[in-house]
């Protein structure tokens, strides 16, 4: 059965993905520390952002959602190391849940 989103979707010089987990390869969720998580779902973001013909450096926005607010700091300081000094806009938001039982989710808006 087919999932009912596309991974990204281009509109209007924009690229839009949908939220990514820190899911590997494999696609199992990614144990470890928030910061490795953080890090596996920016590589997942990378590769989506890839596939639509741009790269992290044209993201203008990002929505992080964490379930839990004491990770704030790690998340934002790994979060940084994947951008040079023109950081996107940004809000970190803290849910309840994610899917997968995630722990961490990032979805970007791109301009082409």
């Amino acid at each position: 059965m087919a999932l009912p989103f596309s991974p990204s979707i281009t509109k209007n010089d924009f690229v839009f993905t949908s939220g990514q987990v820190h899911l590997t390869s494999g696609g199992k969720l990614l144990e470890g520390t928030i910061q490795e998580q953080t890090i596996q779902v920016m590589k997942n973001l990378k590769s989506v952002l890839n596939e639509a013909g741009v790269s992290l450096g044209n993201v203008v926005k990002s929505t992080v959602y964490i379930t839990d607010m004491e990770n704030y700091g790690k998340v934002s300081d790994t979060y940084a190391s994947f951008f040079s000094d023109n950081y996107p806009a940004r809000e970190i938001v803290c849910v309840k849940a994610l899917p997968l039982g995630a722990s961490i989710e990032i979805s970007m808006i791109a301009s082409k």
